[in-house]
């Protein structure tokens, strides 16, 4: 599956924690992880948000949200990127500058559009955004699997999710606060002009070193890829715990924004108050799942975090019960995201140890679109179930579907464990 997995070795020492902190490339880490993420709640949260104020309903934005797709078909084209890179700032780093490029174009073109006529422009410009910053991901994740040793894959996943979550929250912010004074169009613009800088920092990244050939052909980084990767006995097992490892989360959080503006809050208190929270307890929630990950290892992590992060679900049922209330929903927000953010870490960790440093852009890809399935495809349910059953019976279901994920740690504990050998 791997030249590093389930192989009869000693475990790999431990790092100091401080000795992994220290080294130069954890900060290029921290800020590409940063640059991927903007995007992201652009064409999401911030776009619900934009829908709703143009009057649409949620099954509409549930529907819309499959602009996403991408994000899960980005295995197609990840071979290209294996094996093909540009002429300028080495195998990943030039797609990765590009398709930032590309990023900050699409916002610029979907700020000139207007929801409340037609939203065919915005679906489109939306699904442009998704692609580039699925491209984005795609080079960027390759980098760090190439860049990281295995002893630092949890404190890896934890400083790319640490830049992620900071940005996205700060794009979405922007976006709603700015709305809320200026109106979309000069938030859209800002958020694309605030692209193109944070894409300085990909000049300034350290060059990952390479002691295996590059793909030679597309077939090549194909047909082996899929070979490594499935051919190890239990290979499907675990990619299915990929799958189903944060589908009770990601249903979770599928409608979060209109059903915060459900409840009642405005689009500032959202922005300044509950991304402020969310933000703040995921980027805890990262470095302390990063920090445990050494020190717990990805069974008993994925384990713990799993666990936590079905229960905090039922937070926002009681928050869907007592109505819009502060501290009831800060509580739900805090404690959801410091466990969603540790089980981040965890499925990141697993999904880098299943990956071969010569084919790692179109294996993560692959990975990671499997992970995501539950993520954007359930925009449609989601939406139904919210319409129809309520939001109280919204997040019980939520609660529930994440349960076979933690059925299937438990099962395939003794494989992954094999995945901490180094």
């Amino acid at each position: 599956m791997t030249t590093n997995t389930i192989a009869a070795a000693e475990p790999a020492k431990k790092p100091k924690i401080r000795e992994v902190l220290a080294d130069p490339k954890m900060l290029a880490i921290l800020v590409l992880g940063a640059a991927s993420g903007f995007p992201n709640q652009i064409s999401e949260s911030a776009l619900q948000a934009w829908l709703k104020d143009s009057g649409a309903t949620n099954t509409t934005i549930g529907i819309l949200s499959y602009v996403s797709i991408p994000y899960l078909l980005k295995f197609l084209w990840a071979p290209f990127i294996d094996r093909y890179p540009l002429p300028f700032l080495g195998r990943r780093r030039g797609w990765i500058l590009l398709t930032q490029f590309g990023i900050a174009v699409a916002i610029a073109f979907m700020a000139s559009q207007q929801p409340s006529v037609t939203l065919v422009p915005i679906a489109i410009c939306a699904a442009a955004i998704v692609f580039f910053s699925a491209s984005q991901d795609i080079a960027f994740d390759a980098y760090k699997i190439d860049i990281a040793k295995p002893s630092e894959r949890g404190l890896t996943a934890a400083a790319s999710n640490l830049g992620y979550r900071v940005s996205a929250w700060l794009a979405f912010a922007f976006a709603l606060v700015l709305a809320d004074s200026f109106g979309w169009r000069i938030a859209m613009l800002f958020l694309a002009a605030t692209m193109l800088v944070l894409s300085i920092a990909t000049w300034f990244a350290p060059e990952p070193q390479y002691h295996n050939a590059v793909p030679r052909t597309l077939r090549e980084s194909v047909v082996m890829p899929l070979k490594e990767l499935m051919g190890t006995p239990g290979a499907a097992a675990l990619i299915l715990l990929v799958m189903l490892f944060k589908v009770g989360d990601a249903f979770a959080l599928k409608l979060f924004t209109p059903f915060l503006m459900d409840v009642g809050f405005s689009k500032t208190e959202i922005a300044l108050v509950a991304k402020a929270v969310f933000t703040t307890t995921a980027i805890a929630g990262g470095i302390v799942g990063g920090i445990w990950m050494v020190k717990l290892g990805l069974f008993r992590s994925m384990l713990i975090f799993g666990a936590l992060q079905a229960l905090s679900n039922l937070l926002y049922y009681m928050l869907a019960v007592t109505g819009k209330n502060y501290a009831m929903m800060i509580a739900a927000v805090a404690v959801d995201n410091f466990a969603g953010a540790m089980g981040n870490v965890a499925s990141v960790a697993l999904m880098m140890s299943l990956c071969d440093i010569r084919y790692s852009a179109f294996q993560y890809a692959l990975l990671s679109a499997l992970a995501l399935l539950p993520r954007y495809g359930l925009g449609g349910p989601a939406g139904w179930v919210a319409d129809h059953g309520g939001r109280p019976t919204y997040y019980i279901v939520s609660f529930f579907i994440a349960l076979p994920g933690m059925l299937l740690v438990w099962l395939l504990r003794d494989r992954v464990r094999a995945l901490d050998v180094g």
